[in-house]
């Protein structure tokens, strides 16, 4: 069995900043019509044709999750890997995340398994960006 898309969810304290974040920094398309706000509800981007990450404000994540407790930033369960070509689109796309907000974890560089860096969004989910 497949599904498409698949969702990846994480919490977000605001809506609009990370709506910029990921526009600008990561610069993924944003799907769905505008609320009022300008920011599109529910809050998804396009990675790629089968997956969608879907940004849900810490309250409404707190609804999903039932009894459990929301990390808090700067916890990470997981770490989203992005795929690029090659080092430079490594570089390039990690000074453009920090440009637009994100926290260096790891400046990139050589690693034995591939070129890659590491950025927290700014509600400290951490991405990873690997060319190898």
């Amino acid at each position: 069995m497949q599904y498409t898309p698949v969702l990846v969810c994480l919490p977000i304290a605001d809506r609009s900043r990370s709506h910029a974040f990921y526009r600008d920094g990561l610069g993924l398309d944003a799907v769905g019509v505008p609320a009022d706000d300008g920011v599109p509800e529910p809050l998804q981007f396009a990675v790629n044709p089968g997956l969608n990450l879907m940004l849900i404000p810490t309250g409404g994540f707190g609804w999903v999750i039932g009894d459990r407790e929301v990390a808090k930033p700067g916890q990470s369960e997981a770490i989203l890997t992005l795929g690029v070509g090659n080092p430079a689109e490594v570089d390039g796309l990690v000074a453009r995340a920090a440009a637009a907000g994100a926290t260096v974890v790891t400046v990139p560089g050589q690693q034995p398994w591939g070129y890659e860096g590491t950025v927290a969004d700014p509600d400290g989910h951490l991405w990873q960006v690997h060319a190898g």
